[in-house]
């Protein structure tokens, strides 16, 4: 052979091995010819700062994971047709080199719709004003929309040689996003759009496999994937595609005057098990890390700005205990099985009626066994591989070995953080307020006057959450109300979100919509007088929608009718009067959120503002960053709804919103549902609002606040997310319980004895022990009683040897506390500690 064939015919291996490292079989993914497991969680970039993402993604490693998900967010990068922004929050590239940095995958789901409880779900205002445009469908305007922007990140990707085959980490990309339902409603031309999305970017390259999530008919060689609260039941469409889950739902969003949602880790660890148990290869939760919808990102609407998703890694960044450290002893636990995972199917056997063996065996001799329990109420003694074991109810049992139970998703061994708002000793001072001015409607801010109502966002095109609909009745001096004092009634009916009602520049009532009930009738008295009166009705969005079939064309604002009752003619419907259009506020137009734009009006200072709290009114303050570097957050219960902004950026809306719901019952035993464990009913469902640390100066940090309602400024109050103390609840070893995971996780030879984990956060040293019981203590964390069998020696020997310590651990076993306080009894080790910084540490108390 000449030398130019032989170079030939090695380039053309090059290139084959280069674009051939991802791949996949029935099994799993396939890296560079190994099957893998793939243990996944989903951090959105702009959900955070770029001073996070390293310690959150590290944190993910920490926690066992192979790989970071993210979306794509078109309307972040695509502000206006042709205008790119990778900047800050935004700056993707960054983001999925600090994912590299850790050694992590990477999964790429470009959408480029998203859902997420993102504004528009994902999509930039502008394309819905493209001539001819029809979102998600067999529709060439959109496509060639949809294409452009695809190409533009994949391409991306590629100039900075971050796809696997290029050495870089993202082995998975995600095209559409749960078109499933959607696609089957607009028959052949949802089946037509998706076929198209699916050859368009395999077309493009990648060298990784494609997935569409929720997506039954995903044409070769796409892998349709499942997403749920559980996915053991799904199969993928092919017999030689890999069974994914692209997102396991780690609890649930929460929308302002709902309560907070939280799923319970054994009861997500139970489902990822069982999947796993049925053949599933790779897992993502949905959220790992939830964040913060900063700015006006929430979609919905009505999504609150926190987006915490009850993740393993909460909004400010903290670890979640113990949700974190229960789930990366599952996550071990599933990669000490791995190599017996991939290799075969498994082999079902039944233990009782509601109990089940998967039994994975390798070519290699490697067996690993899953050992489950479905029964919600009781725990169940089955025999395997001749020996007894133990399970739960609703649980599972993990054996690498097929004898050793390293891992039992009901009994929670990690410790258990007690996350506390405390105050940060920083003042907000010279509070100054500015109304915002009723006068100026119609003056150098209007955008029309036209006859009839329009739609809002047809209007503001979403540069603002406000608009205002004005329109002026002439009141005649003989109408019968004006003598009786019987005051006429106005009724607004609204499509928007949010509204309030001016006469003659005074609030005369607002009237707010929900999730449920997007459309909503406004009805109160008006005092009108003699001659010309103004109605200004400000209409406020609260997040675009983000989720429904063509939910580009739903209407938002003040859509009719309008009308005033008990006026001698009757009913006077104004709906077609002629009506005069505001976009935004004064105060927006002026910049008053920018340290720039302060200065354009005269503000009054507060002792002098506060003594009528005022509608629409504009807030300003000054404040030092505070000492340390504990997560930050505003207090805002004294406040109603509005906006916030730090140094001119965007926090994001805040509501005072009471949240209505269920919350008297949750167990983490059976199916579990949004609406079965719920917390805060009765209270604000959001009351702290996350500040970046990375957004504050070492003095003169400007605050601005928007209030629409009225409230006390002064009652705001800058707070520290800290860990305020720790707990653990270990069972002791007992010979009939086969649960209980090794010191060290590279071997299963033997069963040590437990031990209980205590550790504050770095900083921090454990100041005192707060309750201690070896014996059969009662309650959880916080609630912890001593029950009749104690150790009376349970406090000293935790205060030596833990307090003055950042961690420590204490083996639970009879010699260690120096007798068995009830023989023939399983006994447990229940401990709450106190968390506080390393400098005021003291002296133990009991």
């Amino acid at each position: 052979m000449s030398v130019l064939p032989r170079i030939a015919v090695l380039l053309l291996m090059c290139v084959e091995l280069i674009y051939c490292s991802v791949t996949y079989d029935s099994k799993a993914i396939v890296i560079d010819g190994q099957r893998r497991i793939l243990i996944s969680g989903s951090i959105h970039y702009p959900r955070s700062t770029p001073e996070m993402w390293e310690d959150l993604i590290q944190k993910a490693k920490d926690g066992g994971l192979d790989v970071v998900e993210t979306y794509v967010f078109w309307n972040g990068h695509e502000p206006s047709p042709g205008n790119y922004y990778f900047e800050g929050r935004y700056d993707l590239v960054r983001f999925i080199k600090t994912i590299q940095k850790a050694g992590l995958y990477a999964n790429l789901r470009i959408g480029p719709y998203v859902c997420a409880e993102w504004n528009f779900g994902g999509f930039p205002v502008w394309l819905k004003y493209v001539p001819g445009i029809s979102f998600r469908t067999d529709n060439e305007p959109f496509k060639k929309a949809m294409k452009g922007f695809t190409e533009k990140i994949v391409n991306l990707m590629k100039s900075e040689r971050l796809y696997e085959s290029q050495g870089g980490p993202i082995i998975l990309s995600q095209i559409e996003n749960e078109y499933g339902p959607q696609g089957k409603a607009l028959g052949a031309a949802g089946y037509n759009y998706m076929t198209w999305a699916a050859n368009m970017a395999v077309g493009l390259g990648t060298g990784v496999p494609w997935v569409m999530c929720k997506q039954d008919d995903a044409p070769d060689p796409v892998i349709n994937t499942c997403n749920g609260f559980y996915c053991d039941e799904f199969t993928p469409n092919k017999a030689y595609k890999p069974t994914m889950w692209t997102e396991a739902w780690s609890g649930w969003f929460n929308e302002f005057g709902g309560p907070i949602h939280q799923r319970p880790v054994q009861d997500l660890a139970f489902a990822v098990a069982r999947f796993i148990q049925k053949g599933g290869s790779m897992f993502n939760y949905y959220m790992y890390h939830g964040g913060t919808n900063f700015g006006r990102t929430a979609g919905g609407p009505f999504i609150t700005t926190s987006y915490d998703y009850d993740a393993p890694i909460d909004e400010y960044g903290l670890l979640r205990q113990p949700k974190y450290g229960h789930l990366r002893e599952l996550h071990r636990a599933i990669k000490l099985a791995e190599k017996a995972l991939v290799s075969a199917n498994p082999t079902v056997t039944s233990l009782g009626n509601s109990q089940q063996a998967h039994v994975f065996s390798s070519e290699s001799g490697g067996c690993a066994a899953f050992l489950s329990n479905y029964n919600t109420k009781s725990a169940a003694r089955v025999f395997f591989n001749n020996m007894h074991y133990n399970i739960p109810p609703w649980s599972i049992s993990i054996l690498p070995d097929c004898r050793n139970a390293v891992f039992n998703t009901a009994k929670v061994g990690a410790q258990t953080s007690q996350l506390a708002m405390v105050p940060s000793n920083v003042d907000l001072f010279s509070w100054e307020s500015y109304d915002e001015d009723l006068s100026a409607l119609n003056d150098g801010l209007t955008t029309m006057t036209t006859t009839g109502l329009l739609e809002q966002i047809n209007v503001t095109r979403d540069t603002s959450d406000y608009l205002w609909y004005i329109t002026n009745v002439d009141i005649g001096s003989s109408e019968s109300f004006l003598h009786t004092g019987d005051l006429p009634t106005l009724m607004v009916q609204s499509s928007g979100h949010a509204l309030h009602v001016f006469i003659n520049g005074q609030l005369t009532g607002s009237a707010f919509g929900s999730r449920e009930n997007r459309r909503f009738l406004y009805t109160g008295k008006v005092n009108l007088h003699a001659g010309s009166n103004k109605i200004a009705l400000l209409s406020v969005a609260v997040g675009l929608p983000n989720i429904g079939g063509h939910f580009e064309t739903w209407n938002t604002g003040v859509l009719g009718p309008v009308a005033l009752h008990g006026l001698n003619s009757g009913k006077w419907d104004l709906s077609w009067q002629k009506w005069t259009y505001q976009v935004g506020l004064k105060g927006e137009a002026m910049n008053l959120v920018s340290p720039n734009g302060i200065s354009s009006v005269e503000w009054i200072q507060n002792s002098l503002a506060a003594q009528t709290q005022q509608p629409l009114t504009w807030h300003k303050a000054y404040f030092n960053a505070p000492d340390g570097d504990e997560p930050l957050a505003l207090d805002m219960e004294g406040m109603g709804k509005g906006q916030i902004w730090i140094n001119g950026q965007s926090i994001g809306r805040y509501w005072t919103a009471y949240a209505n719901g269920d919350c008297s019952r949750c167990s983490y035993s059976g199916t579990f549902r949004p609406i079965k464990c719920q917390v805060g009913c009765g209270k604000p469902t959001q009351r702290w609002y996350h500040v970046p640390r990375s957004w504050l100066k070492p003095s003169q940090n400007l605050l601005v606040v928007f209030e629409e309602l009225g409230g006390n400024p002064s009652k705001i109050s800058l707070v520290k997310r800290t860990l305020s103390g720790v707990c653990a609840d270990v069972f002791e070893y007992h010979p009939m319980i086969k649960n209980w995971r090794t010191e060290s996780y590279g071997r299963t030879q033997g069963i040590l004895k437990p031990k209980i984990h205590l550790q504050c956060n770095p900083g921090q040293s454990i100041s005192s022990i707060r309750f201690a019981s070896f014996g059969t203590p009662l309650g959880t964390c916080g609630t912890f009683q001593q029950g009749t069998c104690h150790a009376p020696n349970s406090y000293a020997i935790l205060q030596n040897k833990c307090v003055g310590q950042e961690r420590c651990s204490v083996a639970i076993s009879n010699t260690n506390f120096k007798q068995d306080p009830c023989p023939n009894v399983l006994k447990r080790l229940s401990v709450e500690a106190v968390c506080a910084p390393t400098t005021t540490v003291g002296q133990p108390r009991g």
